[in-house]
C-alpha cells in the first residue's frame, strides 16, 4: 500500500445531535454535527411526525391538495377508468352488444 494517502483516523470522534445527544464513533473527522440521531428520530422513538428540513413534505402536500381541488386525474387512472368503462360487465351485456 502507498504510505501517507489515507486520512487521519479518529477513534473517539464526537457526534453531536441537534437534540443535544452526543456519542463517540470512529471517523475521519474529530467532531461531527448531525440533525437527527437514534434518540430523536421518529422511527426509533415511535412518534408520528415528518422529518423534513427542506420543506419537501409541505410542498408535496400542497400539490396533492391543489390536484384534488382542481379534479385532476392522472393518465394512468384515466386509462384504467376508460378500460373498465368499455368492458362488458357480464355475459348478458356482452351478448346484447353483438346484436
Amino acid at each position: 500500500m502507498k504510505s501517507d494517502i489515507h486520512p487521519k483516523w479518529f477513534a473517539n470522534a464526537v457526534v453531536s445531535c441537534a437534540c443535544g445527544n452526543t456519542f463517540t464513533v470512529g471517523a475521519t473527522k474529530d467532531k461531527i454535527q448531525v440533525e437527527i440521531c437514534g434518540k430523536c428520530h421518529p422511527f426509533f422513538t415511535g412518534e408520528m411526525r415528518f422529518v423534513d428540513t427542506m420543506g419537501r413534505v409541505e410542498r408535496f402536500q400542497t400539490k396533492q391538495q391543489k390536484a384534488a381541488a382542481s379534479g385532476y386525474v392522472s393518465k394512468k387512472k384515466k386509462k384504467q377508468m376508460s378500460a373498465s368503462d368499455t368492458a362488458p360487465k357480464s355475459l348478458k351485456e356482452m351478448l346484447m352488444g353483438l346484436k
